[in-house]
């Protein structure tokens, strides 16, 4: 049975490094097995599981001389267990990894089963492929001589716990719920690049235990939320060349804008949201922004605020979530679906 499995391992610069998983060999970290075949969707997690495999396998040192990269495209089934039946040199083991597999294991089928019935007991073979049939005969001897590592990516409800889990586990931070949301709603779902952001987080917050939302509005959120908050402002001014121009500044700006971009609009607006349900109950503003953490640009947030209804503003989450479904399925490029965004917004919004 499987179980979720959540690894560390120091990579060479000594950063920790956390990759999820569902192992189907819960034992299989007590030695190395002969074969792993690594299956999942999502190529950063795969290549970061991949990676954190050859750190337990290999030391730095051995890579040399111990590690044999392949990809599947290029190599032949002859090659890789010729290497696999080669003698270590200066390492008791040799691994070999071939990356992309689904057509080498399709084409090979027969003599990769023969290897499994008898497989080399200095060599390590390493698979990753997007799908492993549990079906085939090639996979049940698997389970009999190696060890599946399925990778998975997080459901939306499970990734604050995961960062949280990692920033205390790998850095020895208390990175904080809200703090761990803001983060995702900046960022994006990806797990490599929210581990590399909670890694620079852990360096910014230097000797504080505690990593809060300032941190992330601070060095992360600061820029795109001020560029979100600057086109809105556009928008609501109905002034379309301002609008465009301040969005491919904020693209130019910073390279990872088109990953994050929707998610610091959708921010801000969730902010206005919840700053109106506030307003329309007859809270005073100077509270709502205690409550809200609106720290710069008060007067222009409620002035911003004053020009736009409840329901314009739910409308707008809706569309910003329609553009992040199109976006992540790959009917669109971020580009010009955010800025198809704007452009329709400040029609809506055009207060002349």
């Amino acid at each position: 049975m499987c179980i979720h499995c959540f690894r560390r391992d120091l990579t060479n610069s000594g950063r920790a490094r956390y990759v999820t998983g569902l192992m189907s060999n819960p034992n299989a970290n007590k030695a190395p097995r002969p074969i792993y075949v690594i299956a999942g969707k999502e190529d950063s997690l795969l290549n970061a599981r991949c990676q954190e495999l050859l750190e337990k396998l290999l030391e730095p040192s051995e890579r040399a001389t111990g590690l044999f990269n392949a990809e599947a495209a290029v190599v032949s089934v002859s090659e890789v267990l010729d290497e696999l039946r080669t003698a270590p040199f200066l390492t008791e083991r040799r691994v070999v990894v071939v990356k992309g597999a689904d057509d080498f294991v399709s084409e090979n089928r027969q003599l990769l089963e023969k290897y499994f019935d008898k497989p080399c007991p200095t060599g390590i073979l390493v698979l990753t492929v997007t799908n492993w049939d549990a079906r085939t005969k090639l996979a049940k001897k698997l389970s009999e001589v190696g060890t599946l590592i399925s990778v998975t990516q997080p459901k939306p409800w499970q990734l604050p716990g995961r960062l949280i889990e990692y920033a205390s586990d790998a850095h020895g931070k208390n990175l904080t719920k809200d703090a761990a949301e803001l983060l995702i709603e900046l960022t994006g779902d990806t797990l490599p690049r929210l581990y590399s952001e909670i890694d620079k987080l852990a360096i910014f917050a230097g000797t504080e235990k505690v990593i809060h939302v300032r941190h992330i509005e601070s060095l992360i959120g600061h820029n795109r939320i001020f560029g979100a908050f600057s086109v809105i402002d556009a928008c609501l001014a109905g002034n379309v060349a301002r609008t465009v121009d301040r969005l491919r500044n904020m693209f130019a700006d910073d390279r990872t804008a088109q990953f994050s971009v929707v998610g610091a609009f959708a921010f801000h607006f969730r902010r206005m949201f919840n700053a109106k349900v506030l307003l329309e109950k007859g809270v005073r503003s100077d509270e709502i922004a205690n409550r809200l953490r609106i720290w710069s640009n008060k007067d222009s947030f409620f002035a911003q605020l004053r020009k736009m209804t409840l329901k314009q503003i739910g409308d707008n989450l809706q569309q910003l979530a329609a553009t992040d479904y199109a976006i992540k399925t790959g009917r669109t490029k971020a580009e010009v679906a955010v800025e198809q965004l704007v452009l329709k917004l400040t029609t809506g919004c055009d207060t002349r």
